[in-house]
């Protein structure tokens, strides 16, 4: 699902490779179409999360490293 930026006179909805108008479309379709861009913004801003938390994990573990590497291990 994509639709043309919000800066053009007309809204374009292009859905299972069709067109179609969405200021044509009924309301009720016309607020499907809004909560899926919620919902693909939300996804956009977690995945976002799950990197930056991936690379801040992948610190620590260079830390927790380079800190073991003075102590004995038991086997």
């Amino acid at each position: 699902m994509s639709t043309t930026p919000s800066n053009e006179k007309e809204a374009i909805l292009t859905f299972e490779d069709k067109q179609y108008d969405l200021k044509s479309l009924p309301r009720d379709i016309q607020e499907i179409v809004k909560g899926m861009q919620v919902a693909d913004a939300q996804l956009r801003m977690h995945e976002d999360t799950l990197k930056v938390l991936a690379v801040g994990r992948q610190h620590l573990a260079i830390q927790l490293k380079s800190k073991l590497e003075t102590i004995d291990s038991i086997n």
